[in-house]
């Protein structure tokens, strides 16, 4: 059994699927290549049969020419296998990952198939799938929940269809590490040939079980794990990258095994994972929390510096944690900016370069100190991706003894054309700021949820507003940036504006498309 562990990154697929976490095409690759950089082994970038949208990210994902290899999510539907070699047709490095239910729930309630059903419609999306791929992830929903020998019985027809891959989902988070161990055990004493495939873990975090259970699954047997940076993911959330990283290389002692990720990288991916979902990482979150390396008690400090291993399992450098917080100012070139921003991790373009360190000279002009995570708010923080813009805006507020209101006025450009004020009431700054908004929607506009954050410190912090709307039946999530926090509420919802047109563009090119098949 080979000591390496290949690290499944599925935080674009089943991380997008924590509720707000949604993210467009531009934050995808961004996330993309910062896996891998990381040396993510598999990036799942998405669903492609599930959307035109989705279809489109796996698309762009697999054509960033990545030394990961990139995978796409498909049922054991011949037109989902083909969605997947159609987004994935140039890229040089791919994987189909195929899935179906197996456990008895799903087999009576869902599926209403027979075992013998299920076996048959996996073997045939495996030769299916085997005229684009070499590579073939089989996974069993549910497996946790399926008899043991069933699972043997299923995985032996996809290693003799051509499976690459066996994937043992705890789909629902319902597993302990014990029977975790026991399951992989089980698998690779009873299954012929296990050799010939790599059994993979992944694990829901329901009971909060979800890296002890990928642990336990690598002493079964396992050599793949699946997991999603800070844990994101549905409901509960998936296994943590980082905790299993640097689980396995804290107790290399114990397992003996490697991951060959780039640990001085993860802090940097927690941190745009963050920025570009809005999904904030806990202060007690282990390895990439705020206070993962923080001590207060007067022991423990004493003991720290003495000697940082008394208090300390790891250094905070080797998770890319920053030696030191660099205050950067109006006064500082372009140089030190680059250097800061590589030190993040994140890689830009001169172009990118050169627009992003405009607005830091301006950002600078107005706050006294400019620190890592103002940087980081200047390259995720504003989406002004799209025909909209935010040229400027005005609010107006009357208070008296029993009443409040506001007029905002927006000064808003399309397309580069001259810009034109849109104005609205409400009875405060953000409602009139929505109001105005919804004279330029034509379809229902309804905010369902708005958050305010401080971005760094000071009394001249930058605030982020992220918010979550409906427009007509499509739910958005926009973030915006700014020392203004009224600002960078009416950022969000410009933001918002952009996604809700774009997404509009590309049911308008699915319609032409159908209208044209159909003539």
């Amino acid at each position: 059994m080979e000591n390496h562990v290949y690290i499944f990154d599925t935080t674009l697929r089943d991380g997008e699927q924590s509720p707000g976490c949604s993210m467009n095409r531009q934050e995808k690759l961004q996330v993309a290549r910062i896996l891998d950089e990381l040396g993510v082994d598999i990036i799942e970038a998405g669903f492609p049969a599930a959307s035109e949208g989705d279809f489109n990210s796996v698309k762009s994902v697999g054509e960033l020419g990545l030394n990961s290899t990139i995978a796409g999510l498909a049922r054991c539907h011949m037109g989902d296998i083909e969605a997947v070699a159609k987004s994935l047709d140039t890229c040089p490095h791919k994987r189909l990952h195929t899935f179906i239910a197996t456990s008895p729930i799903h087999r009576e309630y869902k599926l209403k198939m027979s075992k013998q059903q299920i076996t048959e419609q996996m073997v045939k999306a495996v030769e299916f799938g085997k005229q684009w791929f070499d590579d073939i992830e089989v996974s069993a929903e549910d497996a946790m929940r399926t008899e043991l020998d069933y699972l043997v019985e299923f995985f032996q027809a996809a290693i003799d269809a051509g499976a690459t891959t066996l994937n043992v989902p705890d789909t629902v988070g319902y597993g302990t590490p014990r029977e975790s161990r026991e399951m992989f055990k089980y698998i690779v004493d009873n299954l012929q040939n296990a050799d010939h495939a790599i059994l993979s873990c992944h694990n829901h975090n329901e009971l909060g079980l979800a890296v002890a259970n990928s642990l336990g699954a690598i002493d079964g047997g396992a050599r793949q794990v699946e997991c999603t940076i800070n844990g994101i993911g549905e409901r509960a959330g998936n296994a943590s990258l980082e905790e299993v990283v640097m689980a396995l290389r804290t107790r290399h002692d114990r397992y003996g095994l490697d991951t060959g990720i780039d640990t001085t990288k993860l802090y940097p991916a927690s941190r745009i994972d963050t920025a570009v979902t809005g999904s904030r990482v806990q202060p007690n979150k282990a390895i990439v929390g705020r206070n993962a390396f923080a001590h207060e008690a007067g022991i423990h400090q004493d003991g720290v510096l003495k000697h940082a291993e008394t208090y300390e399992i790891m250094k905070p450098e080797a998770v890319g944690v920053p030696e030191n917080n660099l205050v950067l100012g109006k006064h500082s070139g372009r140089h030190a900016f680059n250097n800061r921003l590589e030190t993040l991790g994140y890689s830009v373009d001169q172009e990118t370069l050169n627009d992003l360190f405009v607005k830091f000279k301006a950002l600078a002009d107005r706050k006294k100190s400019v620190y890592d995570e103002d940087i980081e708010a200047l390259v995720l923080g504003t989406e002004q991706n799209g025909p909209w813009h935010l040229d400027a805006i005005s609010i107006h507020t009357e208070v008296d003894d029993t009443d409040q209101s506001a007029e905002a006025s927006l000064k808003l450009r399309f397309n580069g054309q001259a810009p034109r004020i849109h104005s609205g009431r409400g009875d405060g700054p953000v409602n009139a700021i929505v109001n105005a908004i919804r004279t330029i929607i034509d379809e229902e506009l309804h905010m369902e949820r708005f958050e305010v954050s401080a971005v760094s410190r000071g009394s001249d912090a930058q605030g982020r507003a992220t918010v979550r709307a409906t427009v007509g039946a499509c739910r958005y999530k926009g973030t915006g940036v700014s020392t203004d926090i009224v600002e960078a509420a009416a950022h969000a919802m410009v933001s918002i504006m952009n996604r809700h047109h774009q997404h509009q563009g590309r049911n308008l090119n699915a319609e032409n498309e159908r209208l044209k098949a159909a003539v």
